[in-house]
This record gives structure tokens, sequence and C-alpha cells, in this order.
């Protein structure tokens, strides 16, 4: 799909409360940008990632991320996959910092592209922090997360006053050897739960959530493949949360959305079938 170019960002005037040190606007030799894909659609881009993407003269990208975005670089720029998904990891970290850091030393604009936020489970704070180490410049371009990404595109909001005064987002994948979470931050009915990498857990997660107090019959959602053309979503309860998603196979990237938030999405399908139909 062609995508016009996009005009050049006004500057920032000198002197004003959001200039920084150093050009933003700049995509130096020599450099790093974390750049946020977010959740899938290339349409959810942020200017700036498109901007950067089109600077690149090296694109280190993560699993699954659609190919339009990846056309985005210039058809010269070396585009190598890093395979970062839960539990399956092409490169270990170390070995992807390293490479950012070849590769900026020999003075390439480099691109390290994530699925949704790079500072949000992206391992972009390990990232930056290998960089800064090196001496690297790091410039970190936000993008729309999962969660956020999955909320607009199923009509599912993560608080509302009726429903949930809170909302906590947690990744169900942990370092081996790590202390387990403390559940009981996430038993309260007033907050939505929202888990990133869970598909595996789902069974402890669910036994841990219930064995502190949350209600069987919490409603949850499972997203599976957000805010892409493979969408899908399978709603259930609590009790019934590991076998539900393996009965409907459901396979990464998913999200787990544990909370009564879950029944809007319901009664907003409802309510948008029954238009259809009348």
């Amino acid at each position: 799909m062609h995508r016009p170019a996009l005009p050049p960002l006004p500057p920032t005037p000198a002197g004003s409360p959001h200039s920084t040190p150093r050009d933003s606007k700049v995509f130096a030799p020599g450099s790093v940008c974390l750049v946020g894909a977010g959740p899938g659609d290339p349409d959810l881009l942020t200017l700036r990632a498109v901007q950067r993407l089109g600077e690149a003269d090296v694109l280190l990208y993560d699993h699954l991320l659609d190919p339009q975005i990846l056309r985005l670089a210039p058809p010269q720029a070396s585009r190598i996959c890093v395979g970062k998904r839960a539990s399956r990891h092409t490169l270990p970290q170390a070995d992807i910092n390293q490479l950012l850091i070849d590769f900026a030393r020999n003075g390439q604009r480099v691109v390290r592209l994530k699925g949704g936020d790079p500072l949000l489970f992206g391992r972009g704070g390990e990232e930056m922090l290998a960089l800064a180490a090196a001496g690297i410049p790091c410039e970190v371009v936000p993008g729309i997360s999962a969660a956020l990404g999955a909320a607009a595109a199923l009509g599912l909001p993560l608080t509302h006053r009726d429903h949930a005064q809170g909302c906590s987002l947690v990744t169900g994948h942990r370092r081996q050897g790590e202390s387990a979470l403390d559940w009981t931050q996430h038993s309260t009915p007033e907050q939505t739960l929202v888990v990133y990498m869970g598909l595996g857990e789902a069974a402890h997660i669910a036994s841990q959530l219930l064995a502190h107090g949350r209600d069987p019959a919490t409603p949850v959602a499972i997203v599976e493949r957000a805010c892409s053309t493979a969408q899908r979503c399978v709603c259930g309860q609590l009790a019934t949360l590991a076998q539900l998603i393996a009965d409907q196979q459901i396979a990464s990237p998913a999200l787990l959305i544990i909370g009564s938030v879950v029944t809007l999405h319901q009664q907003l399908q409802a309510l948008r079938q029954q238009a259809v139909i009348s």
C-alpha cells in the first residue's frame, strides 16, 4: 500500500517548555531509535514512527509485525528479525543490545522496531541502559500498547466509573527464578487486570486470583492478535479461563482482560446486533 510522504514536523522554538538539549527532530547517523509499532494495524503508527522508519539504515524488528510496516523503511535498509516472542527468542537480549551498539558505531541510523510500546514489556529499558553505557544516543518513539489497541477495537473500556476505578497491566511471563507476582494487589473487583503473555500461565493466574478473593464468575476476555485482520475475542469466566483457552485453541500473541468491564463489551455487541436486526 502506497503511503504519501509526511510533511516535516514544525520546529520547536528555542527556549520553549518542550524544547530539548538536542534537536529531537534529527535522526543522526550513529544513533538508535526504539520505535513502538503499536498493536498491529499500520494505521495506528505515530507520525514520528513513520518518519524514523523512513530514515533508517538498519531495522531490527520483532516477530509478527505487519509486512506493510516493514516496507516503510527504505528499500536499501538492512532488515534483521531478532524474534522477540514470549519464551522463544531468536537472539538473546544481550546479543540484540550488541547489534544495536555495533551498527550505531558503524555510523548507521538504527531503528529497533517493537510491537506495542518499547517501554511496556518490550525490553526497551534494558536496551536504553546498554546504549547509554556504550555512549550511543538513543531516542524512544512511543507506540500504542496492545491493551489500549484492543480496548478501542473491541469497544471494551479498561476503566468505567460503574465498574473499574483502576487498571493494572502485568506480564504473565517472568524471568526464571523471579519471585511470584503479589496477586493480593490484583484481587479487588473494582480493578481491571490486563495480562500480557499470559496464555501459558492462565491456569496459574486464575487459581491465584481465585485464591486471593476474586469471584469465580468474574468476566474475562481473551483477545488474540489485537488490531490485526486476524483479531479474535473470546469471553468467559475466570473459573474456566484455562479450559476456554484450550477449547478455543487460542494462540499467542493474546491478552487476558479480567474484570467486570468485559460485560460492557458484551452489552455493546448485543446493542449493535439489535440495531442491525431492526
